[in-house]
């Protein structure tokens, strides 16, 4: 009798060093993207209207092309997803860069950029993590590679903001898009043994028996809805936050300051997040930032509005930014298992992206409409409410399962 040997996996070190690296690029170039808002509407005589959707259509474009990106992550290994992934998102940029009509502007912007994303960021690298780093190790090694995305925004949002001083807005969109093509060779870092020849390692499940399992579980909806309130409130605030403290009267580098302070104080909240994940109930780390979420944001806008109140608003804010990911993706693990978790996760981030169309659209919307963005400032209130109370009943216990032909 033969005896059963474990599927090859990649050394922990590798595997997040080439997917924080991977995460950094991707996520801290696309949390940059308010700071082209009034230049590309101004130079086009848009409305932010017209910016917002754009930016909404990327997130559904993410949110949707994340769950195939998943799929194929999953059945063939992530290196064919971010390569890909990395490719579309240099054309987008660079689409981006040289759009003239609202069309050209969403195609590229939107649909182009939104499936770039779904495979270099997220739901692919944390199905690498899942496979290749053992369950006692697991939330703490999310929660580093959602810091690193953290620390992306807090590299490369300045960066922007003085590539587009220096060098103009469509220029600094094509610096970008050759900045990253850096993501390809990173890739080859994340190429697992256990696809070698393009075969996935044996699984208990099908696809489509994995869904039907996930769907009828109410701990998974109840996930998905959560994650709705965080990608709503996250998007809402990094894409027209810019714009809103410039109306306010306040200067553009206090807002590129802002967006680099979240991104650098997400790199603490992130990391503790996935190291608390490992000590405590998640859904109690869940429900706490949700909560906190509504009442920072509450005390934001009673407050009177400087420099100060911004930065320290963003700081706090910034610990709660994207600290929801390591828990929540932990949790879909944790209850289903690794074998199809790129694709779970990208159901559950489709609807946080779905929010986040939400969240952008209305916020240019209701903009344009009332002048003001303090309605969705308190729908972001009552939906940290909302979705810090829905998170307490999540159950995280593995699901019990009968032996299924895959």
């Amino acid at each position: 009798m033969t005896p059963t040997t474990s599927p090859k996996t990649l050394s922990m070190f590798q595997v997040l060093l080439c997917g924080a690296m991977v995460v950094t690029l991707a996520m801290g170039i696309r949390h940059g993207f308010g700071l082209w808002l009034q230049p590309i509407t101004q130079a086009q005589n848009w409305s932010r209207e017209t910016f917002s959707f754009a930016i909404a259509i990327q997130n559904l474009s993410w949110g949707f092309f994340g769950i195939f990106a998943g799929m194929v992550a999953d059945k063939f290994g992530a290196f064919k997803a971010i390569v890909c992934g990395a490719i579309l998102y240099a054309l987008g940029l660079a689409g981006m860069a040289q759009a003239t009509t609202p069309l050209a502007f969403m195609l590229s912007t939107g649909i182009l950029i939104g499936a770039a994303q779904a495979g270099t960021t997220y739901a692919v690298i944390y199905g690498i993590i899942g496979r290749n780093v053992s369950a006692d190790k697991r939330s703490w090694a999310m929660g580093v590679a959602a810091a690193a995305g953290s620390f992306g925004q807090f590299l490369m949002v300045p960066t922007e903001s003085s590539l587009i001083q220096n060098f103009g807005a469509k220029e600094a969109l094509m610096i970008l898009s050759v900045a990253v093509l850096m993501i390809i060779p990173l890739a080859f870092g994340l190429r697992e043994p256990g696809f070698a020849g393009g075969q996935a390692p044996a699984r208990e499940q099908s696809i489509l028996q994995a869904l039907k399992e996930a769907f009828k579980y109410p701990s998974f909806q109840l996930l998905m809805a959560g994650y709705f309130v965080c990608g709503f409130q996250v998007v809402f605030i990094g894409v027209h936050m810019p714009s809103y403290l410039k109306d306010k009267g306040l200067s553009p580098e206090v807002a590129a300051y802002a967006l680099g302070l979240i991104g650098l104080f997400n790199v603490f909240g992130t990391y503790a997040a996935g190291v608390l994940g490992q000590r405590m109930p998640k859904r109690h780390i869940l429900s706490f930032i949700y909560a906190a979420r509504a009442v920072v944001i509450t005390i934001f806008l009673v407050a009177p509005l400087s420099p100060t109140s911004v930065y320290i608003f963003s700081a706090v804010m910034g610990t709660l930014w994207l600290s929801t990911v390591p828990p929540t993706n932990a949790t879909v693990a944790q209850i289903f298992g690794v074998a199809h978790l790129s694709m779970l996760g990208g159901f559950v981030f489709m609807s946080h992206q779905v929010g986040s169309f939400m969240g952008v659209w209305l916020g240019g919307y209701l903009y344009d409409r009332t002048g003001s963005y303090d309605i969705v400032w308190q729908l972001s209130i009552a939906l940290g409410v909302f979705a810090a109370l829905i998170n307490l009943p999540v159950k995280e216990e593995g699901i019990a399962r009968a032996k299924q032909v895959a």
